[in-house]
This record gives C-alpha cells, structure tokens and sequence, in this order.
C-alpha cells in the first residue's frame, strides 16, 4: 500500500497516511477539522535500476552484491602488425627435400 502525503491549508497540519489505491482522498483536517487537507504530490520512493525486470530475477542466480556490471564492456586493444615480431608474423619455410639420385 502506498503512503500519501497530507497537508492542511488552513492549519499547516501535515501527515503521511498509509492507505489503498482505492481509499478515498482525506479532506477533513486531523486537527482542526477543516476541509483543507489536501494530497500532496511527492516523489516516488523506488528506483528501477538493472538489466530487466523479469520473474526470475535474483531467484538461484546471482545475487545483486556479486552480479557482474551492465555497462559497457570495453574491446581488448587490437595488435599492431608493424610491432610483431617478423618470425611469428610469417610462417616458417619448410626444409626443400633432397634431390633423388639413381
């Protein structure tokens, strides 16, 4: 159930008051009596934050402290060809058989 914020107008009187969706709005003042208690608007108290929101989330997998991060992963640096070594960029030449002699 969600909390909403109340503040009377005429008083100042203010309360957060846990109720359903569904309940009425409150507009009779707690304290004096009025009818100038009114819904605030506040900001929401969540933060959706992940990869997903899918039933199995968290469930027999990893939990959230040991999950690896979403962000971006970074390509491993390409090799330079001029830097490589000249024997490992070309393929070694086989030894030439012997001539046959009858």
């Amino acid at each position: 159930m969600p909390i909403y914020a109340y503040r009377c107008d005429d008083c100042g009187f203010a309360k957060d008051v846990l109720q359903k969706m569904s309940d009425p709005v409150l507009t009779v003042c707690l304290s004096c009596g009025k009818p100038t208690f009114k819904k605030q608007l506040t900001a929401a108290g969540f933060q959706l934050k992940g990869t997903g929101w899918y039933a199995t989330d968290f469930r027999g997998g990893t939990p959230p402290s040991t999950a690896v991060p979403s962000g971006p992963v970074e390509a491993a640096p390409a090799k330079d060809a001029a830097a490589a070594p000249a024997a490992a960029a070309a393929p070694a030449a086989a030894p030439a058989a012997p001539a046959k002699t009858e």
